[in-house]
């Protein structure tokens, strides 16, 4: 087995004014090949996917595949096309391994995928997009890097191919106006009872927070909106553990030609900051339900442990 790794950047270019599509963001991505995948020579197990970078500021140095979204392209098709330009390869996601995010003008998505197919890019091949690539099986610190911050995401995929820790999450192809948040809030006694925070407009449903509605937010990051919605909405100040991220969901071109992405996303609250009851909600369009059937509670504390980890 090989591993591949793709780096792109998804951003649609300098940050805009609020509105559908006011977000951008970046992918990386390990593969396993299939016996379609060819190279000049066998590889190592654990060998991992570089490019040799063809532009003038960092030519000859190494990288992950890396590139831009195009207008109306979707998450996974961006990804496929750019490992496709720069490596020759093609590659089907199987998992998003990490979210990387400084606010909807900055959004860093990884991946871990399986080679399905191509031919390894050559010096012969050599263009804009990139000079070759190869299958590289040592440490990638021996080679001259574009820059070292792909290695945390090499070691994100290296530890889910040996232990998953949470199960396989890729974009669900379904529209999304604005940015946004679909939180999962829980909250959890000593006594172990358990609480989900609902809206109640209409059926009762999981809150959902807009993100990126000026442009100051642009670049603060996805945690303000959700601690601004413990604080007002709540009476709450806690101190909220990790954000997790459960399932996303994006079509570039919907209805109005919006393309905004939801993140379900899950806010934990370490023990410390609890109490024996969560806090009446301020707004009457919030309320608490308790989870008394003994399976939906286990799932839901399960999935507080198995989350795509957001690193703000």
């Amino acid at each position: 087995m090989e591993a591949l790794g793709t780096w792109g950047r998804l951003s649609r270019g300098p940050p805009r004014p609020p509105g559908p599509s006011a977000w951008a963001g970046t992918f990386a991505t390990w593969c396993w090949p299939c016996s379609s995948t060819r190279s000049p020579s066998p590889t190592p197990q654990d060998a991992v996917l570089l490019v040799q970078e063809a532009k003038p500021e960092c030519r000859g140095r190494w990288y992950l595949p890396a590139g831009r979204m195009e207008p109306g392209e979707g998450i996974v098709a961006a990804l496929q096309r750019e490992v496709k330009e720069e490596s020759g390869l093609e590659c089907e996601p199987l998992t998003l391994l990490a979210l990387e995010e400084r606010g909807p003008a900055w959004i860093r998505f990884a991946f871990l995928a399986r080679a399905t197919g191509g031919t390894l890019k050559t010096l012969e091949e050599a263009d804009a997009e990139s000079l070759q690539a190869t299958w590289w099986p040592g440490d990638p610190r021996a080679l001259p890097l574009r820059s070292l911050d792909i290695l945390p995401v090499l070691d994100l995929a290296a530890r889910y191919r040996r232990s998953p820790p949470h199960p396989p999450t890729l974009p669900r192809e379904l529209p999304c106006s604005p940015l946004c948040l679909r939180l999962l809030l829980p909250f959890a006694n000593a006594a172990g009872d358990l609480w989900v925070l609902l809206a109640t407009a209409g059926t009762p449903h999981l809150p959902v927070v807009a993100c990126g509605t000026s442009p100051s937010e642009l670049r603060a990051g996805l945690r303000p909106p959700l601690l601004r919605l413990l604080r007002d909405c709540l009476a709450w100040d806690p101190q909220p553990g990790a954000l997790g991220l459960l399932g996303l969901q994006h079509r570039a071109g919907g209805p109005g030609g919006a393309d905004g992405i939801c993140f379900n996303v899950v806010l934990s609250i370490p023990p410390g900051s609890q109490r024996d009851e969560p806090p009446e909600p301020r707004d009457p369009a919030l309320r608490w339900w308790p989870v008394r059937e003994e399976g939906l509670r286990g799932r839901i504390l399960q999935r507080l442990r198995a989350a795509v980890p957001v690193r703000s």
